[in-house]
């Protein structure tokens, strides 16, 4: 099913994000994990890339596997930091091949070693490029608190604007753990022209590691409730885990209680996190 599909659905959509494994001695590990997940019908599943495309064929392979096997509607990943312009055509091929019907665009991290290529620059040279060889939905990320390397939030904003008018159909936002974050930006971007949908994204912090991580790669704000929380809890993993889902409910339930009808969970390959917060959350979902 194409995205903008399941997106114009009159419901609330429930989706998870799982990642490939690294190497491929750790790919049966991750595809049960994966099929776990599967089971709980989420309304699409998303498939990570890795850094300069290292685990393109793993992220292919999961793709096909969800659709073909567990009739899972899939959101494959495509950086384009490290790629040529005849890489990601091929890629494009390979996705249209598999008979999926989305993408998730993005421009990459920037490798810390090994080549960066410049045929394309942002990921709105890639969506540009998708958009003209292809007729795959094509989804894209925002930043509720600005991206990291845009010096203040109307800047990032303004790439973001033209992010979608290169043919941007929706957008998944980077974890936030202040919703007012969202409401923030929600109303900023539509001032500016963004009407595409939105879909939140929440990751459920389910150990104090976790959480340290998450601010060093994105800077993300975390609310001093949410600190409290870590720093009572983050030395006992159960119930860190308990508390870290009980969080993430929280924000879905308020989130949606305010209109928003997208939910994209960041899950971590953690089956027992996609089951707990879906079963938490099964008579809101209904």
């Amino acid at each position: 099913m194409r995205m903008k599909d399941v997106l114009e659905q009159d419901k609330v959509t429930l989706s998870f994000e799982v990642f490939p494994p690294k190497r491929a001695d750790g790919y049966a590990a991750v595809e049960t994990a994966v099929e776990k997940i599967a089971e709980l019908h989420p309304d699409f599943m998303s498939i990570t890339y890795g850094a300069g495309g290292s685990t393109a064929g793993f992220t292919m392979e999961i793709a096909k596997t969800l659709k073909q096997k567990n009739n899972v509607t899939v959101l494959p990943h495509l950086t384009c930091v490290s790629s040529s312009r005849e890489y990601v055509s091929s890629m494009l091929d390979q996705f249209r091949e598999a008979g999926v019907e989305n993408i998730m665009a993005l421009r990459g991290d920037l490798p810390l070693e090994g080549e960066i290529l410049h045929d394309f620059e942002h990921a709105e040279d890639l969506i540009r490029f998708i958009k003209e060889r292809s007729d795959l939905c094509i989804g894209g990320a925002c930043y509720p608190e600005g991206h990291i390397e845009s010096a203040n939030k109307t800047e990032d904003i303004g790439y973001l604007k033209r992010k979608v008018d290169a043919g941007c159909d929706f957008l998944t936002t980077q974890m936030f753990f202040d919703n007012t974050i969202l409401y923030n930006f929600l109303y900023r971007i539509r001032e500016v022209g963004i009407h595409v949908p939105v879909l939140a994204g929440i990751m459920p912090v389910t150990t104090a590691k976790q959480l340290k991580r998450s601010i060093a790669l994105s800077g993300t704000n975390v609310p001093e409730r949410f600190r409290a929380i870590v720093d009572h809890f983050g030395d006992d993993p159960e119930a860190m885990k308990q508390a870290g889902i009980i969080y993430a409910c929280e924000q879905i339930i308020d989130l949606i209680a305010n209109g928003i009808t997208h939910i994209h969970i960041y899950s971590m390959n953690k089956p027992d996190v996609a089951a707990a917060i879906m079963n938490n959350l099964k008579g809101i979902l209904k």
